[in-house]
């Protein structure tokens, strides 16, 4: 069957060619083709690139007006191929065992203001979407990759949190002012993750700046304690499946999940930090706010329910301190099913989203990170909600008024939920297309795997290597439930739909 669609005409002109497409030029139409089915927009506006012709590439007399914070040891830590790097974090030894911890965050407002056409293009969008193939940054990557990025051995413009830690973890002062900063050493995920558990050696971009090292020690010691701190109140691990492309020029040759770490974990504490002292900074200045918010699970009930067939009992009530106990219990007994019963517990949860917080109103919070307080702000580059809390904050730095009104924001919030939900749907059909690429040259191989959902006659499996799902044709007079381990024999697979079909083997 050969595909149909934006795509699969370009599809369909190289096998009239006689050729078989590059897998990654695939891939890419197919990215194309799916923003636009999705009501994204692919590329930026003849408007949009000629503002940025207009931007200066040098610093601005505004920027360097601003406090100089250049010469702290800063550093950023991101994916391998990150270039869009919109935070840095350093520390700092206090008196008395206390801790400060300052995050920057890009200024990209300082290039970007409110109603240009870059700023519609971004509003329009709200998020940078990403796939294997090509990446549809949010902003042109002009400024995301360079201008308004954090790069090494650039100074840069930047929103700074400072907190202070007190030796057990709590929060003893908080701040948000303008800086100028300076990326000391732009370093991955990865490496800094097997340095800190002694599996490799410090990173040769941090080995280049003398103290480096115990920046990362001191950094990750904090946020180890912030973590356990948040675990404490009841946050949410989750591990959801996510798997990833591997290229090797053109051609697809591997997917690999991605692996939660002691650096991704530094990140994300400080960044939940930095989330939640920026939302009570606008309330404490009495700012409307977007806020990001997980209200408590309506569909709490069926999450019991799921818990007992585990043998474990939640309260009747949301609890999300329970369900934390419950799923750190199933993520000892079976790592194998762990992601599976994440994702299940997650549907049911419900998707995050964008509301407003007005002063003195009701408080959502976010259930799944056990916070009461928590915004988008840390990253712009890449995430419209971010932009417009920079603005904001600025605002009320400066005692200016707030550049958006109440209704403004409510409009931007529901249009911010609804646009992420649908670039998450890109992503997730590409990673679909890109299992079927990858797949489509072992038809009858057969594959070891875990049933992960049954649903109106439908059975599905994920097979663990490569990490892929698709739909298993279950043999007649046999009966699957979902976390049974399966032997599947590939069937077909359709690259334009991301379909992959499996027959269930005995044995």
């Amino acid at each position: 069957m050969l595909p149909g669609g934006l795509a699969g005409s370009v599809y369909l002109e190289y096998c009239l060619m006689g050729l078989h497409p590059h897998q990654k030029k695939e891939l890419a139409e197919l990215a194309v083709a799916a923003m636009h089915e999705r009501g994204l927009k692919p590329e930026f506006s003849k408007e949009a690139l000629e503002q940025l012709e207009t931007i200066p590439t040098s610093e601005t007399k505004e920027s360097a007006s601003l406090a100089d914070l250049t010469g702290l040891l800063w550093c950023s830590i991101d994916n391998d191929d990150s270039r869009d790097l919109d935070q840095l974090s350093v520390s700092e030894l206090l008196p008395g065992g206390e801790v400060k911890i300052l995050i920057a965050i890009a200024d990209v407002d300082i290039l970007v203001a409110k109603n240009t056409p870059i700023d519609q293009h971004a509003q329009a969008n709200t998020s940078s979407v990403y796939t294997s193939a090509r990446i549809f940054p949010m902003l042109p990557e002009k400024l995301s990759t360079d201008l308004t990025s954090l790069n090494p051995h650039e100074i840069r413009a930047a929103t700074v949190t400072e907190m202070v830690l007190k030796p057990d973890g709590s929060l003893a002062a908080s701040d948000i002012f303008r800086a100028r900063v300076h990326n000391k050493a732009k370093l991955a995920y990865d490496s800094v993750a097997a340095w800190l558990d002694g599996q490799g050696p410090l990173p040769e971009a941090a080995a280049r700046v003398p103290g480096m090292d115990q920046q990362l020690r001191t950094q990750h010691s904090v946020a180890q304690q912030l973590r356990a701190m948040r675990r404490e109140k009841g946050s949410l691990e989750f591990q959801t499946f996510q798997p990833k492309a591997v290229f090797d020029g053109d051609q697809v040759v591997d997917i690999r999940q991605q692996e939660q770490n002691h650096a991704r974990q530094l990140i994300e504490e400080f960044m939940v930090s930095t989330n939640g002292v920026t939302a009570r900074f606008l309330a404490g200045k009495h700012r409307s706010s977007i806020r990001r918010v997980v209200r408590s699970p309506e569909r709490w009930a069926r999450i019991a329910e799921i818990a007992a067939e585990y043998g474990e009992t939640l309260p009747p009530e949301p609890d999300s301190l329970a369900l934390e106990s419950f799923l750190v219990k199933q993520r000892r007994r079976d790592p194998v099913r762990f992601p599976d019963l994440s994702l299940t517990i997650v549907k049911l949860m419900g998707r995050g989203e964008y509301a407003v917080d007005r002063p003195g109103g009701p408080k959502i919070g976010h259930f799944g990170l056990a916070v009461r307080d928590y915004s988008h702000s840390t990253a712009p580059n890449r995430r419209f909600p971010d932009l417009v809390t920079q603005r904001l904050i600025k605002a009320a730095l400066s005692g200016a008024p707030s550049p958006y009104s109440d209704s403004e924001l409510e409009f931007l919030a529901a249009h911010c939920t609804r646009q992420e939900d649908a670039a998450n749907k890109v992503e997730r059909q590409l990673r679909k297309s890109e299992a079927a690429l990858l797949l489509e040259s072992r038809i009858g191989d057969i594959f070891n795997g875990v049933v992960t959902g049954v649903s109106k006659g439908n059975t599905w499996v994920r097979i663990f290597t490569p990490p892929a799902e698709g739909k298993l044709l279950v043999v007649r007079g046999h009966a699957v439930k979902v976390g049974d381990k399966v032997r599947a024999k590939l069937q077909s697979t359709n690259v334009e739909r991301g379909f992959i079909d499996f027959e269930m083997q005995p044995g």
